[in-house]
């Protein structure tokens, strides 16, 4: 076997981390990834090239590290970030996908978009001006997302001479904050991680700084590296959305999709629903791996059962033992995403998993006031707002709370007379 093609097979193999950051405005957080990006070799150099120059014209001398991730010339010209920014990079040990959200309260919407998938949230937090409204927002957001993984990144360490009481009084603060937030939010706490940084320096970022000798713990990409993110996978309740029917030819029946969560094995009996009928998994078949005794989150398989039972694309095979909640009527954290307003009793596409439903939002217990994180009663949800709401279907859909599954508790709803997508849910107990 070639070099590259070790190389290519080893690259395959790794592990995928996905991570968002957030942060209030001039935080650092665009610089802060161009730094990761840059000291992991992850920028070409005709970019570099087109950075060095913008720099130059801008009156800086050294690289400019936000530039590399502020794409839209509107986040250059004003110096924040405004859209969503999805970048790819890899060491020696994982591979990884950022996504670079806004943190202004404008752009909720989008921090939810992007933060929806991650497996680690890095919260930035500027150590001239300590713990704000907006870092506060920050972090209710990633607990609302069920995110397992939150690094607090105390940032400008440099400008604050890199004392120890300044990033320990935030420390505590944003500590203490989490949890009473924990009291409020259901689901597992999540794992709380604190490093001192100067992105625009590199202090803490890739290696560990001389600076500040009263730290303790691990680089900002070492914790990256290492934090482990295979134990956050749903391993007891066996959930699979059906994407597909397969029928290639007469003898060949199969039912493709993503194991969302659990494990299927061969020869277990499953119930397929909303029907309730019931079969055995006859085999577990593969494209690239042929056929299977078991898979698990995230492989995408097709089963075949023992069983001509009537399954089409949005049912859910599970266990007998264990089977999600299939109903009509359930409460949802909604987060509002257009200009125009939820209207209650409109007819809107609910999409979850696989699956398509038409649903009405049929009342609004309470909406979020996103400055003060304070529960406020209201009539309609407006952009970037979020509440929790009640919905009925029109049939019923199954699901599981989104604490338990994040998969299977999630939606997005759909304005069927514009296939806008107006809003993205999580299901509640």
């Amino acid at each position: 076997m070639s070099l590259n093609a070790k190389t290519l097979l080893n690259y395959e193999k790794m592990d995928l981390l996905r991570f968002s950051t957030a942060g209030s405005v001039d935080d650092g957080k665009s610089t802060l990834i161009g730094r990761l990006l840059y000291d992991s070799k992850g920028v070409f150099e005709d970019q570099l090239e087109a950075i060095r120059r913008t720099t130059e014209k801008k009156g800086g001398e050294d690289i400019d590290f936000a530039l590399i991730t502020d794409g839209l010339a509107a986040e250059r010209e004003q110096g924040i970030t405004i859209d969503v920014a999805y970048r790819y990079f890899a060491t020696s040990k994982r591979k990884f996908i950022i996504g670079d959200t806004p943190g202004h309260e404008q752009y909720t919407r989008n921090m939810v978009t992007g933060a929806s998938t991650a497996d680690l949230a890095i919260i930035l937090i500027d150590a001239r001006n300590g713990v704000l409204i907006q870092s506060k927002r920050h972090g209710y957001i990633a607990r609302l997302l069920g995110i397992p993984h939150i690094l607090v990144a105390v940032n400008k360490m440099d400008l604050v001479d890199f004392k120890q009481d300044v990033y320990e009084k935030i420390k505590n603060e944003y500590a203490a904050f989490f949890r009473k937030l924990s009291g409020e939010t259901p689901g597992k706490s999540p794992e709380l991680t604190f490093i001192p940084i100067s992105a625009l320096k590199g202090d803490n970022v890739t290696v560990k700084s001389k600076a500040t000798p009263w730290y303790g713990g691990k680089s900002l990409l070492d914790h990256l590296e290492t934090v482990q993110i295979s134990k956050d996978r749903n391993m007891e309740d066996f959930r699979f959305p059906v994407q597909l029917v397969l029928r290639p030819n007469l003898d060949y029946r199969g039912f493709s999709g993503k194991v969302a969560s659990g494990r299927a094995r061969k020869g277990k009996q499953i119930v397929i629903l909303p029907s309730g009928n019931t079969a055995k998994i006859k085999s577990i078949d593969t494209f690239d791996q042929g056929d299977l005794e078991d898979a698990f989150p995230p492989m995408c398989v097709t089963l075949r059962l023992s069983e001509e039972v009537d399954i089409s694309r949005g049912d859910m095979l599970a266990y007998p033992d264990n089977q999600p909640r299939c109903d009509k009527n359930f409460s949802a954290h909604l987060c509002w995403m257009v200009k125009e307003p939820l209207a209650l009793k409109k007819k809107y596409v609910l999409k979850l998993a696989t699956g398509e439903v038409k649903a009405v939002v049929d009342s609004i217990s309470w909406v979020r006031d996103m400055k003060t994180l304070e529960k406020n009663s209201a009539s309609q949800l407006d952009l970037n707002d979020i509440g929790l709401v009640s919905l009925q279907t029109l049939k019923p859909i199954c699901f599981d709370p989104y604490a338990r599954n994040r998969v299977t508790g999630s939606f997005i709803l759909i304005d069927e007379l514009n296939n806008n997508t107006v809003a993205a849910g999580m299901i509640v107990e």
